[in-house]
C-alpha cells in the first residue's frame, strides 16, 4: 500500500480494474478502456472541522469499494501503485 497520509477531508483510494473485455465479447485494448469509477479507499485524511469547531467525521471507512466522480482527484505514484487523492465530496456512494 502506497505511505500517503491525505490531509483534511481527503480521501486516497485505489482504482479498481475496468473490464478488459466489451460485453459483446471483443477484447479492449488499454487505450480504449475508460477510466473505472470504482475504487477501494486506502486511507482516510486528518479530517476538518465545522463552522462551530466540530470534528466533521468521515462516510467512508478503509476498505469500502467506492464510486469515485470520473476526471475528479489527483493521480500520484507510491511504491510503484497508481493511487488517487480525491474529496470527500467527490465520492459519489459506497458499492455494496
Amino acid at each position: 500500500m502506497a505511505n500517503i497520509k491525505p490531509l483534511g477531508q481527503r480521501v486516497l483510494v485505489k482504482r479498481l480494474e475496468a473490464e478488459a473485455i466489451s460485453s459483446g465479447g471483443i477484447v479492449l485494448p488499454d487505450t480504449a478502456k475508460e477510466k473505472p469509477q470504482e475504487a477501494e479507499v486506502l486511507c482516510l485524511g486528518t479530517g476538518g472541522k465545522d463552522d462551530n469547531g466540530n470534528a466533521i467525521e468521515f462516510t467512508v471507512k478503509v476498505g469500502d469499494k467506492v464510486l469515485i466522480s470520473k476526471y475528479g482527484g489527483t493521480e500520484v505514484k507510491s511504491g510503484g501503485e497508481e493511487v488517487l487523492i480525491i474529496n470527500e465530496s467527490d465520492i459519489l456512494g459506497i458499492v455494496g
